[in-house]
């Protein structure tokens, strides 16, 4: 099986959430400098809810694909919930096996979030 599973190949292909957000609640920027790989997240909170969540970047399909996931995940979800993300969580959405190499993708996403 390819490293890039047909769920992954989906959301890099047509990612979800993908734009920017007018005034939002919360935005953060990572970038990984041995790739070139880069992960804005930017959050409208409303109620104490992600009321809306969009990312823009650029980078391979794991990370897009990853930041993709993160923020389906994450709408509509209490805003304690984006403490509670984990690099476990990350891995097991994904649902493939990652090398030393990819790891650092398919965690940017998370470490944008864990900056808001």
């Amino acid at each position: 099986m390819s490293i890039y599973s047909e769920l992954i190949l989906d959301h890099y292909q047509h990612p979800r959430n993908f734009g920017i957000i007018v005034n939002p609640t919360l935005k953060s920027f990572v970038s990984n400098p041995l790739c070139g790989d880069e992960i804005e997240v930017a959050i409208k909170i409303e109620k104490g809810k992600v009321a809306e969540i969009k990312f823009q970047g650029r980078g391979c399909a794991i990370s897009l694909a990853a930041a993709s996931m993160l923020t389906e995940f994450l709408k509509g979800k209490p805003k304690e919930q984006l403490k509670k993300i984990n690099k476990e969580h990350m891995i097991k959405m994904l649902g493939i096996e990652l090398g030393v190499n990819r790891i650092k993708c398919a965690l940017l996403p998370l470490e944008a979030l864990k900056k808001l």
